[in-house]
């Protein structure tokens, strides 16, 4: 197969920030994607209706006349019934960030227990929860130390929708059918480096993200089940754009930018590995189901073409900058 023509694909986890880089980034990802679901943690965290509304303008308007659908979240704290009643049909969840565990989370949460009441209203109304599924602790460990989370929140509330965000491990794949509600997003980048690639050599700034990547079985387990079409995984680029100068620099900004490089990536992966016939359940079709959405129509074409990730996109280094893919978008 030399061609591939994708029905609305969807990216499922998707950092757009505000102010200019929103401007600079939101149309990139507005090209290829017919919607994503836009996390909250801006510097000022969208936590309220008068937030949420502003920010879907923003969006709006930075991605022009593209068919593009913004699935909002809000950023978790103690919400009301009726706070969340007023936003329910604006959102498609809401995202819960351990406190201070990545970029802009250090008004997260800080005890789970003080957290019920809220996520039984979310539970009772039926409004998925994301999770960034990280401890404190080693940076190697925190996900799979996260997983005792996970179990309590997915017992305690068994009719809650809890979305394991962008996994990175060969555990979280495993944990995932030990409860009815629990699903994930994988992002590209961790289908494809491992912990090697960041610090194997010289320190790689533009491949450090959060969650770090991690052994090569744990990446081999997320391909196995991105490839195998698993009906509980969808695709997340977790795409996280900051400044070059934030990122090559002492103290060096957690995300890895690849939006505008992700579908051809990720056909060129599918293809490499006689997978393609499951891209668009893993790029669509899986999270139609799990979220119960009908995105906007829209087609996007790949075929078997060589070409050169740029340099730069504006002052964003992107996923894989300066090396060649195999498969581009049809124009």
């Amino acid at each position: 197969m030399t061609r591939i023509t994708l029905s609305s694909p969807l990216d499922m986890h998707l950092h757009l920030r505000e102010g200019a880089m929103l401007k600079l980034v939101a149309p990139l990802s507005a090209k290829m994607f017919a919607g994503a679901v836009i996390m909250p943690n801006l510097v000022l965290p969208v936590d309220n209706r008068e937030k949420l509304e502003k920010y879907i303008l923003e969006i709006k308007n930075a991605v022009g006349n593209e068919i593009f659908m913004p699935y909002m979240t809000l950023f978790f704290r103690g919400y009301s019934e009726m706070e969340l009643a007023k936003v329910k049909y604006d959102i498609i969840g809401v995202k819960l960030y351990p406190a201070g565990i990545t970029t802009n989370s250090e008004n997260g949460m800080q005890s789970l227990k003080k957290s019920e009441k809220t996520l039984s209203i979310l539970q009772e109304m039926e409004i998925p929860l994301l999770v960034h599924g990280e401890s404190g602790g080693f940076v190697l460990d925190r996900e799979k130390d996260f997983l005792s989370t996970y179990n309590k929140l997915a017992r305690k509330f068994p009719r809650l929708k809890i979305i394991m965000e962008h996994i990175t491990t060969r555990e979280a794949v495993k944990f995932l059918d030990k409860h009815e509600n629990l699903y994930a997003t994988i992002t590209l980048h961790h289908l494809l480096i491992t912990l090697d690639d960041v610090a194997g050599g010289l320190l790689a700034p533009h491949l450090f993200c959060k969650p770090i990547a991690k052994r090569p079985e744990d990446r081999d387990a997320l391909l196995e089940a991105a490839l195998n079409a698993h009906p509980k995984v969808m695709f997340g680029s977790d795409s996280a754009p900051h400044p070059i100068h934030k990122k090559e620099s002492s103290g060096c900004a957690a995300g890895i930018f690849s939006a505008p490089v992700s579908l051809p990536m990720l056909a060129e992966l599918f293809a490499k590995h006689g997978a393609l016939d499951n891209l668009q359940t893993f790029i669509s079709d899986n999270a139609r189901k799990i979220y119960k959405i009908t995105p906007p129509a829209k087609t996007i074409t790949l075929e078997k073409r060589t070409w050169r990730i740029p340099e730069n996109y504006g002052y964003v280094v992107p996923f894989m900058a300066e090396t060649s893919v195999s498969w581009g978008i049809v124009k």
